[in-house]
């Protein structure tokens, strides 16, 4: 049976645990990955405000919003992470997570909600994984959650974002992190505003993204930039 009485819990950004967490992180990263690597075609002003879609291969993924924002966007970051994993690791409403119960239709729209009143803030972001769950990494069209397209729809003026991933250790015995972060999705594209018809062109894409991330990582590393 879904847990309906698993509480929200809100973002408390604190500037001072993210700078340490952020020296961790990067640390942590550089022991564990031989090379970071990114492909950047999208980079936010000054007034920008931001939704970041990912496809979810790894644990590593719920790190990678912070290593990206604190090394090349810095905006006023938040996530969308599942309750479950953040009634683990508190710590990470700290530094902009907050939670969203993907078994409760009725607990989820308050974290919908919560998302688009984030993006009403100056210079905002947010970064999202909208299949809900770690997948294999695959150049298949993924399969989002109503999630995405919903809070595009309320947030009128935002970029959306897609941004690949990609682990592996075809060159080295230590893994290589790939990075693919692409242009912002033309809505004009869509076959309308709602969020469905939103859900299903950032589907398409985002599997564009990690068509030419796949054969890139392992083909052609020379189009990337070390991190």
């Amino acid at each position: 049976m879904p847990n309906t009485n698993q509480p929200f819990i809100p973002a408390r950004e604190s500037a001072w645990f993210i700078f340490i967490f952020d020296y961790y992180v990067r640390l942590l990263f550089r022991r564990r990955f031989k090379n970071i690597l990114i492909d950047q075609q999208y980079q936010p002003g000054n007034e920008s405000r931001t939704i970041y879609f990912l496809n979810h291969t790894s644990w590593w993924d719920g790190l990678i919003p912070l290593l990206l924002n604190q090394k090349l966007f810095r905006q006023n970051a938040r996530a969308m992470m599942e309750d479950k994993q953040m009634l683990q690791h508190k710590f990470f409403s700290r530094i902009g997570a907050f939670s969203v119960n993907l078994e409760e239709p009725r607990s989820a729209v308050r974290s919908l909600r919560y998302a688009a009143e984030s993006m009403k803030r100056t210079n905002s972001s947010l970064f999202i994984f909208p299949e809900g769950r770690v997948l294999p990494f695959s150049t298949e069209k993924p399969d989002f959650k109503k999630g995405l397209g919903w809070i595009a729809g309320h947030s009128p003026g935002c970029d959306l974002v897609p941004v690949g991933i990609c682990i592996h250790t075809a060159r080295h015995d230590k893994p290589e992190l790939f990075i693919r972060i692409g242009k912002p999705v033309d809505l004009d594209q869509a076959d309308g505003s709602e969020s469905d018809q939103i859900n299903t062109l950032c589907e398409k894409e985002l599997q564009k993204i990690l068509i030419s991330l796949e054969e890139d990582a392992y083909g052609k590393p020379d189009r990337f930039r070390k991190l």
